[in-house]
């Protein structure tokens, strides 16, 4: 009897890794398809594939990349991301890429990428880049990058790039998902809809209601 609930348990901890990750495909590719009605469509990984046979190359393309981005928002950052919604090939591949525009004191701010590993290489300027492990160490790693320089971000780990320089700065990133995910901290703590109760927030961040009541708001 033991010995069959600790195969039904090795087992079930075994699918749960596998299905952690971007699974691997089972053929050379599986274009998404926008359209779920073809008869000619498979639902695949989150997605609907088209037959094979009626995959172009523009499936697999996508133009404009090398243009600079608009960071005159109150981040001064802007973020180009290219998965699985942009370059409809990537589906069941478990890749995906994006160019990061950076104005002088420009921040991508504290976030995770659910599904993905992302490294990132710096093409022009300088950025400060970091990130912390989890609990119970909350280690800071950081680095400060200039161009050619590389940093990995691990799966799942809040991280996080600045531009202490006077120029602007671009950075390249590949992720290992198709659909690597985006949580912001400060948008989902202070900005969740519904609002997280602010007694809750006040608590664990020890402040002041009013001063969560103000976070709030501008989120």
């Amino acid at each position: 009897m033991m010995k069959g609930v600790v195969t039904v348990l090795v087992l079930a901890l075994a699918c749960s890794l596998a299905s952690a990750y971007d699974p691997s495909p089972l053929q050379d590719f599986c274009v998404a398809i926008n359209d779920s009605s073809s008869s000619h469509a498979v639902f695949v990984n989150g997605k609907f594939c088209k037959d094979p046979k009626l995959a172009t190359a523009d499936d697999f393309f996508f133009s404009g990349l090398n243009t600079p981005r608009d960071t005159s928002g109150r981040l001064g950052s802007n973020v180009t991301l290219l998965n699985v919604d942009k370059i409809l090939g990537l589906n069941t591949l478990g890749i995906s890429l994006a160019r990061i525009d950076f104005a002088p004191y420009g921040l991508n701010p504290p976030h995770i990428h659910p599904r993905a590993t992302e490294i990132l290489v710096v093409l022009e300027g300088t950025l400060y880049v970091g990130f912390v492990t989890s609990n119970p160490e909350n280690r800071l790693f950081t680095k400060v990058l200039n161009a050619g320089d590389v940093f990995v971000f691990p799966i799942g780990l809040i991280h996080f790039q600045f531009n202490p320089g006077h120029t602007n700065a671009v950075a390249f990133a590949g992720l290992s998902s198709q659909n690597p995910g985006l949580i912001t901290i400060a948008n989902a703590v202070f900005g969740s809809n519904p609002p997280i109760n602010p007694d809750v927030l006040a608590k664990a961040f020890q402040l002041d209601r009013n001063v969560v009541n103000y976070l709030q708001k501008k989120f």
